[in-house]
């Protein structure tokens, strides 16, 4: 009997595997095409032929974790301790997973705000807990009342995306007011905070948790190098949380993947002497305004697009059919690829809108700008 009966193959892939077989410009699944940084790979080259190939410590490249704290103290004004409150992923996905698994136990409610990643459920139930969907507002901002009515005396984690994947929404100051008042009336809760995206924010810049006194005792924080340096098959993030959820964290890590790739860890060490993060939000927002502009004169109603490098669109103008179905034709009709955002529902909630990724180099915007302007 499945542990996991109602999932089925993700619309990533599907719609992935669509664009492969049609020769389609693929703006659905998240992954750059342009070149990594060659600072990057020309630290890697070397190092392949160092003495970097064996396991390294369970938490994490010692080099790596130290980096990891001077880059928090850097960006969010926040000391850590490395041996402590980090621990290196493989890759942010695995820091989620890890961490619910370690911390949610039978019974327990995880309230995960839609629409949602769809990392987030599968954990949940493989705990034997219960997740809890609360839908944002229509133009994606938290319903703090209805997050606060969602809490019951079996809510343990609140799971907030910020910048939020799909809609590119962050969250504001008084987002954070409302999230202190609400755990001040539930001190059990915990928060996990997937920033992935949180130096590619464009006009209005990234709030993290690590510069909220109140979510440092209670809060774990997930991080992608992977996402921040467009090395995406590397598979190498991070956690930070306080030393009494982190040792929790840490048993379940070292039997689901003890260490990760040795190489990366040293590699991305080395890298962060080099590079500077916060260019990457002016890297991505010229990337968000090209893409803007070339369908400026199609069909498509563009939503605000704050953070992450994905646009949500409307199709309501041109089309009746449902988002999953406007998807696969826009790939067979017209050879683009989108995700539909109803499938970010768990009610499936569709509104006509559709998901584009244009961390993509210029042509391949420009090519796909074409088409789409021609519906």
């Amino acid at each position: 009997m499945s542990k996991l009966p109602n999932v089925t193959t993700s619309i990533f892939t599907v719609m992935s595997k669509m664009a492969t077989e049609y020769n389609a410009i693929n703006l659905s699944q998240g992954f750059p095409n342009f070149p990594v940084d060659e600072r990057l790979t020309a630290i890697l080259a070397k190092l392949s032929k160092e003495n970097v190939h064996q396991y390294t410590p369970m938490a994490g490249f010692p080099p790596l974790m130290n980096q990891i704290a001077k880059l928090v103290q850097s960006s969010y004004n926040r000391i850590i301790v490395p041996e402590t409150e980090i621990l290196v992923t493989a890759g942010a996905t695995q820091g989620i997973f890890t961490s619910i698994l370690a911390l949610v136990k039978t019974g327990d409610e995880v309230i995960i705000l839609d629409p949602s990643y769809d990392s987030y459920e599968s954990p949940v139930l493989l705990c034997n807990a219960k997740p809890v969907r609360v839908a944002l507002n229509d133009n994606y901002t938290p319903n703090w009342e209805t997050i606060e009515k969602a809490c019951s005396p079996k809510t343990k984690m609140i799971i907030i995306n910020n910048p939020h994947n799909p809609t590119g929404k962050i969250l504001t100051e008084e987002d954070f007011l409302q999230l202190e008042k609400l755990l001040s009336k539930h001190p059990d809760i915990i928060v996990l905070s997937d920033e992935v995206y949180e130096y590619i924010t464009f006009e209005e810049k990234h709030i993290s948790a690590h510069t909220k006194d109140f979510l440092l005792n209670r809060c774990i924080m997930v991080s992608s190098f992977g996402k921040s340096f467009h090395i995406t098959g590397w598979k190498i993030g991070y956690t930070v949380a306080p030393e009494h959820l982190m040792k929790e964290i840490k048993k379940v890590h070292q039997f689901l993947v003890f260490s990760v790739n040795s190489i990366s860890q040293a590699a991305i060490s080395e890298y962060l002497d080099l590079v500077n993060v916060n260019l990457l939000g002016k890297f991505y927002q010229e990337k968000r305004d090209y893409f803007q502009k070339s369908l400026q004169n199609s069909r498509f109603e563009l939503k605000p697009c704050e953070g992450t490098y994905f646009q949500v669109a409307s199709y309501a103008s041109i089309s009746n059919d449902d988002d999953v179905t406007f998807c696969k034709k826009l790939i067979t009709d017209h050879g683009v690829a989108a995700i539909p955002i109803s499938t970010f529902y768990s009610d499936h909630k569709d509104q006509k809108l559709i998901r584009f990724c244009f961390a993509k180099d210029d042509f391949t915007l420009e090519s796909a700008a074409k088409k789409l302007c021609d519906i």
